[in-house]
């Protein structure tokens, strides 16, 4: 059984030191020049205002979980109409329910503004 792993595990273990030694030679051949500008908070190519301590409004949160469950929907929602035909017809109820669950969130998330941008 191992011998069918076995060119797996020499691959992982030989990516695995390579990517140890070139951090190491990184490390140690690598320059130290600390200028300003390497130091300095490099944000899109546009310089710094403001502190790092500003706060966000609750909606960027909002929509920023929205975007979490959607993502998550997709991981459930693919497998299930991949196997559909295998499953039956309790997995189309199970999944029916589930998507009328996601959408009373979205309405309720849409009722109290969550999805605004201004």
């Amino acid at each position: 059984m191992i011998e069918t792993y076995l060119p797996l595990i020499i691959m992982l273990v030989f990516g695995f030191g390579i990517a140890v030694v070139f951090m190491l030679l990184s490390e140690w051949l690598g320059a130290r020049r600390f200028t300003p500008g390497k130091v300095s908070t490099y944000e899109s190519g546009m310089p710094p205002r403001g502190t790092a301590r500003e706060r966000f409004s609750v909606k960027f949160y909002m929509i920023a979980v929205s975007f979490i469950v959607f993502d998550v929907e997709v991981v459930f929602m693919y497998p299930w109409a991949v196997q559909l035909g295998t499953l039956g017809i309790s997995a189309f109820i199970a999944m029916m329910f589930f998507i009328a669950i996601l959408f009373a969130g979205y309405f309720w998330e849409l009722r109290k503004g969550g999805l605004d941008w201004d």
